[in-house]
């Protein structure tokens, strides 16, 4: 008897998850909810090589750590993996192609292969049709998330304090964007 390769769909939601199962019911897939991000920059420190930033190189200069929220979710996602067909189907937008790129990171060495799908409603006629028309990561639309929270990272880590130290409160934080309107 010949095992078949197991088609592994992961989401953002667990709510998502559900209904798409239901959809799915009857075929090869399982479904399971990342819970939005898995990895982001360290919450101590940083997370940003300066020096790689200032010599131009194309090396990644974040460092991501499993959020340890997800270390549970991230082992599951893991262990399903093992051998399947995976498809990242975390948000159409920046912030879900970043979820996507993270979870192929963990999972690559693991997988059969994984692929990327994008659907805008969560409907059987759209999944399916996403099913058929699997890609590659966007890696632009993933840099771009980086350089978002790179800035993100840096403007609260290198002007809040300054904030904080100028108005003689602790607890102040500046953001990217409220900052440079202010």
């Amino acid at each position: 008897m010949r095992n078949k390769t197991v088609q592994l769909l992961i989401v953002e939601s667990p709510a998502k998850a559900k209904k798409i199962s239901s959809f799915l019911s009857g075929r090869e897939y399982l479904v399971k909810a990342s819970l939005g991000h898995v990895r982001d920059l360290p919450e101590r420190e940083m997370g940003i090589d300066l020096k790689v930033l200032q010599n131009g190189s194309k090396k990644l200069p974040l460092k991501f750590v499993i959020i340890s929220e997800r270390k549970r979710v991230v082992k599951e996602i893991m262990e399903l993996s093992r051998g399947a067909i995976v498809y990242c189907a975390s948000d159409p937008d920046r912030e879900g192609e970043a979820i996507a790129w993270h979870v192929s990171e963990l999972i690559k060495s693991r997988a059969k292969e994984v692929f990327r799908i994008e659907f805008n409603e969560v409907s059987k006629k759209a999944v399916l049709e996403a099913l058929k028309n699997p890609r590659k990561i966007d890696e632009n639309r993933v840099k771009a998330q980086f350089c978002r929270r790179a800035i993100d990272r840096l403007v609260g880590y290198i002007v809040s304090p300054e904030l904080q130290k100028a108005l003689g409160r602790k607890g102040l934080s500046a953001g990217r964007v409220q900052s440079t309107v202010l």
